[in-house]
């Protein structure tokens, strides 16, 4: 048997994997974060498509509302969201807009710093919204992982977190597998380590699909429901995208992130089964765009953006939003959606619901120093 490079650092890696073992959780629902990093542009992805001023201020980057899914009389998903509109007409998704965290000025990373710690401010706080959220579960539901190369900021504290990322390298053949293992038997600590990294190579389900496509936001989705399905899983995971950063070419750009956003979320219900009943997930950026587009085809950092709450644990089937209106007048700074939907609010509810946990609390701990809790519509089915 020969063996290149490539192939013995995939094994390697594999070695390298972090030790994976979920205790039983003490409940059955699944709380996913999945974070759209770069500013996503929520006025084309929740259209607000009898909005009169939406299409003079978009100009050519305004979505035909002939191509977009429509949703009710005012709002439309863009057309690259096929199965979330399937999802929305299930009653497994809600869409929120008019969105926005304490954060009002435009620095991608102080705003994304603000949305995963929970501060009032950038870099007031050191750890994740996500790990306090943990550490309020009961000690046998702390299960958690991040599918990412390293913990993302929202997961980082003091409970740990497990993180899983595709490599990118070749897949290793069943046969290097078995020489390896019989190469790390005699040593029962590298024979443990060995043992764990194919339970998690398990779990995510390599191989299955063959190596070429396991970049792809879809096989990231199946990924993810591999670990999450299983009754010993992880009850809380992040996923993190990014490419949301669209100043220019935004039409085919946008169209690409969000198909691959469509997949995910498709290749995840899909792959959780029956689990899926008990799953939530919340989709969010750190903030949206400009309301009118720029001179190169793309539009500007803006503040407002929408979020999405999906999952067939959601009462679904709405649009949560105290639409501001896009008239000039209206607009942030005379050029933004303006929020009118505090994030936190949404994920503090979200959280509580989810975990059957105290709101006000759950508020207190996930984001200090936010306005005094006030209740959302129902978001989750009891």
């Amino acid at each position: 048997m020969s063996m290149d490079r490539r192939g013995f650092m995939g094994a390697a890696a594999l070695l390298a994997a972090p030790q994976v073992l979920f205790a039983q959780a003490a409940s059955e629902r699944r709380f996913v974060f999945i974070i759209q990093r770069g500013a996503a542009d929520g006025l084309n992805i929740l259209i607000p498509y009898a909005e009169p001023a939406y299409a003079s201020l978009r100009g050519g980057l305004a979505i035909d509302p002939a191509a977009a899914l429509k949703l009710d009389g005012t709002f439309a998903l863009h057309p690259a969201l096929p199965k979330l509109r399937e999802l929305y007409a299930g009653g497994e998704a809600t869409f929120l807009h008019a969105v926005a965290s304490r954060y009002r000025d435009r620095s991608h990373f102080d705003a994304q710093n603000v949305l995963e710690t929970g501060g009032k401010s950038p870099f007031q706080l050191k750890d994740g919204w996500m790990n306090r959220l943990i550490g309020m579960l009961p000690r046998s539901g702390k299960e958690a992982i991040a599918f990412s190369p390293a913990v993302p900021l929202a997961m980082q504290g003091a409970a740990p977190v497990t993180t899983y990322a595709p490599s990118t390298l070749p897949e290793a053949n069943e046969d290097l597998l078995v020489r390896v293992g019989q190469l790390y038997a005699p040593d029962r600590h590298l024979r443990a380590l060995w043992t764990s990294a194919l339970e998690a190579r398990g779990m995510a389900g390599v191989g299955m699909e063959g190596g070429g496509n396991r970049q792809d936001a879809a096989a990231l989705g199946r990924i993810a429901a591999g670990f999450l399905a299983r009754a010993d899983g992880p009850r809380i995971a992040m996923i993190e995208t990014s490419g949301w950063d669209t100043h220019s070419g935004q039409d085919a750009r946008l169209a690409r992130q969000l198909s691959g956003l469509d997949g995910l979320i498709g290749a995840l219900r899909e792959g959780m089964g029956a689990t899926w009943a008990q799953t939530v997930v919340v989709v969010a950026t750190e903030f949206g765009r400009t309301v009118a587009a720029n001179g190169t085809g793309g539009t500007d950092h803006g503040t407002a953006a929408a979020a999405m709450l999906i999952g067939g644990a959601v009462q679904g089937g709405r649009i949560v939003t105290d639409w501001p209106g896009l008239a000039p007048g209206k607009l942030f700074e005379g050029r933004d959606l303006k929020p009118t939907l505090a994030l936190e609010r949404f994920i503090a509810s979200t959280c509580a619901e989810a975990f059957d946990l105290d709101p006000e609390r759950a508020t207190q701990v996930l984001f200090p120093d936010a306005d005094r809790y006030k209740a959302m519509p129902r978001l989750l089915r009891t």
